[in-house]
């Protein structure tokens, strides 16, 4: 770097950091757009993508501080939280719930969603323990009997003695009556606990079992999100920094919590697609959204679509999210022989150490498939891949690879079959399995998806997008100028928003609306707040 430091103010920097690419859009002061893509995981060369992404579009030199006069807002969606929940690595978690409760989180709503199976596995939960606490309201707002502080004061100090330092407080009808949540959450922050979340505050919702979820799973993760976001706060300074809601709106940085979080990139790509597709006149959409781990897809018509509880990761979510569905299908999904068929993903390469293309010895994935086949061709890619990041996409050692699979397979079942043509096998897998992910959020819902454009972005979108159009039937591809990077596009087409919930029970009649008005009213003045 040539060491230049932009000192007119102006910048904005727009991130989405995935599983495997951190994607920047930096806008300069005089408003043109530069786009850079980074692996989200190169510890020999940074020490994190978002902010080393900052600095090399400001062409700062290492160990130059980032000029925050130069930078208007930071805008990011972040898969941090994602991957804690995912991989069951947030804080651990005390749970506090009215007595006689203990494991009703654990015993849920006893669904059944594959009736056969005749071993159930459940998922982790995320707490570590559980304190039951003396008290209790009845759903006509009645005290039926008082809390009990002293009683749950020692077991609040010997979990903190042991080291929890987040708790998660989820009482019978505390969404209606919180004087008791309010409560034990003074009692928590006195004894020292850094994290507190009180149901009434993460989901006041009625149904015991979601709202309960949903604040464990925001105390679980907060603290992990918390860190992160003091981090790139710490390095820019007193920078206006924004972060992606899973519901797709942007929230201040010290507003964002855990159950904000869970779609927080994804949702910026579902704007970007959204709103660049109505520009070219476009209202009907399927996103199609394929990065280096996963793809995601939703439907747009006219509207977004969110939905107000899901479960993600074995967790029960109840809070405002876009509705997007996942599939385990990327540049960087595994493809494999495991002696009876053939098989791409889940496992993903990753950033580190990536397809085998990437010089980093990684296995054999989906991007490599492309390379094989001349559809990637590495004398079209920068010379950043290898532990020194000065090397060309390595298109020897993908043959290499696919040939001694080739060997391998022929001698497990007697069939030949050459390399291309493994490679092309192991594509139509991974297509099919992404156009499986589109009927699911179209065709299984009653849309017919030929009437839709097929919006592709990622950084492996454009590769498939045609091949997925011909599965479904569907004629029109949209390929925006940003596309592989229109998850951080979207992040600076996105409006700051702020959605709130609230139950009303009562019966619905006309002497009901001056309530609800009030209601809407109180809500809206907490929004803007």
């Amino acid at each position: 770097m040539d060491g230049g430091i932009i000192t007119k103010a102006g910048w904005q920097f727009w991130i989405d950091r995935g599983g495997t690419f951190t994607d920047v859009v930096g806008r300069a002061p005089d408003g043109s757009l530069h786009t850079h893509k980074l692996l989200s995981e190169n510890p020999e060369a940074y020490e994190d993508a978002a902010l080393q992404g900052i600095r090399d579009l400001l062409q700062l030199d290492d160990g130059q501080p980032v000029p925050e006069d130069s930078i208007d807002a930071v805008k990011m969606g972040t898969t941090v939280a994602t991957n804690a929940l995912l991989e069951r690595k947030g804080d651990r978690t005390l749970l506090i719930v009215t007595k006689g409760f203990r494991d009703q989180l654990r015993i849920a709503y006893q669904a059944r969603p594959r009736l056969f199976d005749r071993q159930i596995i459940l998922p982790e939960m995320l707490y570590e323990r559980v304190e039951e606490v003396a008290e209790r309201v009845d759903a006509q707002d009645v005290v039926l009997e008082a809390l009990d502080l002293e009683g749950l004061r020692p077991r609040l100090q010997a979990a903190f003695d042991d080291g929890v330092r987040s708790v998660a407080i989820v009482l019978m009808h505390g969404y209606r009556v919180p004087d008791h949540e309010l409560r034990v959450a003074a009692l928590a922050r006195d004894i020292g606990f850094t994290q507190v979340s009180t149901s009434h505050e993460t989901s006041p919702m009625i149904k015991f079992v979601g709202r309960g979820d949903t604040t464990v799973a925001d105390a679980y993760l907060s603290p992990i999100l918390r860190r992160y976001i003091d981090r790139i706060a710490g390095a820019l300074g007193n920078v206006n920094l924004q972060f992606m809601q899973s519901n797709g709106g942007l929230k201040g940085a010290s507003l964002f919590q855990g159950k904000d979080a869970i779609l927080s990139g994804p949702a910026g790509g579902i704007v970007g697609a959204v709103r660049t597709a109505e520009q070219a006149g476009f209202n009907k959409v399927i996103t199609f959204d394929m990065g280096g781990t996963s793809t995601d897809v939703a439907h747009y018509e006219n509207h977004y679509e969110r939905v107000f509880e899901t479960i993600v990761a074995g967790v029960r979510m109840q809070a405002p999210m876009l509705l997007i569905h996942t599939v385990a299908a990327g540049g960087g999904s595994l493809c494999y022989f495991d002696g009876a068929r053939f098989r791409v993903g889940p496992e993903s390469a990753g950033a580190n150490p990536g397809p085998a293309c990437y010089r980093r010895g990684g296995p054999l994935a989906v991007t490599d498939c492309n390379v094989m086949l001349g559809k990637l061709q590495p004398d079209f890619f920068p010379s950043v891949f290898g532990p020194d990041q000065n090397e060309p996409l390595d298109g020897d050692a993908v043959r290499t690879r696919f040939a001694a699979m080739a060997a391998e397979v022929e001698q497990a079942t007697g069939m030949s079959r050459s390399p291309e043509e493994l490679a092309d096998g192991f594509l139509r897998i991974a297509v099919e399995n992404m156009a499986n992910a589109i009927k699911k959020i179209s065709v299984q819902r009653g849309y017919d998806v030929t009437d839709y454009a097929l919006q592709c972005f990622g950084g492996a979108g454009g590769q498939h997008a045609c091949l997925i159009a011909d599965v479904l039937g569907m004629n029109t591809v949209l390929v925006h100028p940003f596309a592989g990077v229109l998850s951080a596009y979207g992040m600076g087409l996105a409006d700051v928003r702020a959605l709130r919930e609230r139950t009303i029970e009562a019966d619905l009649q006309l002497s009901l609306v001056p309530r609800l008005e009030r209601e809407l009213d109180a809500l809206a003045k907490v929004s803007s707040d």
